[in-house]
């Protein structure tokens, strides 16, 4: 349960004002089709994010050592520092809709995905718990957490939340996360 929790809650923070949410947002103003939107986002994340986690596992199982657990330690301080950095998405960069809304969304999402700070955060996290079942469900829940309500919301739910502060509270959850890997690794906590 702590890999699927914790997925969760690493994800949504720093789901909060990314370039996929974003891009929910746009999605959302150009369809005005909340549900194929959430759908496409659905079954994009589960796709990624699985592939992700298993990657991540995969790794860890592979590279068991002292060493990649600091790395992992690591890269979750890394993505606390990244955390802290607001994302832009250009109403230029937006996918021109030509396929409905559902496999625009499906399509999009699964793309920008690709190289987020979220899925390499589930890279992380299927690499800290071996868990990919529970990885892909925590990170996919946490990315609907954070998007449906910015596909009907949009841009009143931007206005109103202070992104600065989330970023914070995201990139502090990070941190200590990192933390608690490299103190375990260490084995302070023995």
């Amino acid at each position: 349960m702590e890999a699927l929790f914790t997925s969760t809650a690493v994800v949504a923070l720093a789901e909060i004002g990314d370039k996929t949410q974003l891009l929910a947002i746009l999605l959302a103003t150009r369809f005005n089709r909340p549900v194929p939107i959430i759908l496409g986002i659905l079954f994009a994340t589960l796709a990624n994010h699985a592939l992700a986690a298993l990657l991540g596992s995969s790794a860890a199982a592979f590279l068991d050592s002292p060493v990649f657990r600091y790395a992992i330690g690591l890269s979750f301080i890394a993505m606390a520092a990244w955390t802290l950095i607001p994302d832009k998405f250009e109403d230029d960069d937006a996918p021109k809709p030509r396929f409905g809304a559902f496999l625009t969304t499906l399509v999009a999402f699964f793309l920008v995905e690709m190289g987020d700070k979220t899925q390499v955060a589930t890279i992380a996290l299927g690499a800290q718990y071996h868990d990919v079942v529970a990885v892909t469900a925590g990170t996919t829940l946490g990315m609907m957490i954070a998007n449906v309500p910015a596909i009907f919301l949009g841009h009143e739910l931007l206005k109103r939340v202070v992104l600065a502060k989330v970023r914070m509270v995201a990139a502090a959850l990070f941190l200590v996360i990192g933390l608690w890997v490299l103190v375990q690794t260490a084995g302070w906590l023995s």
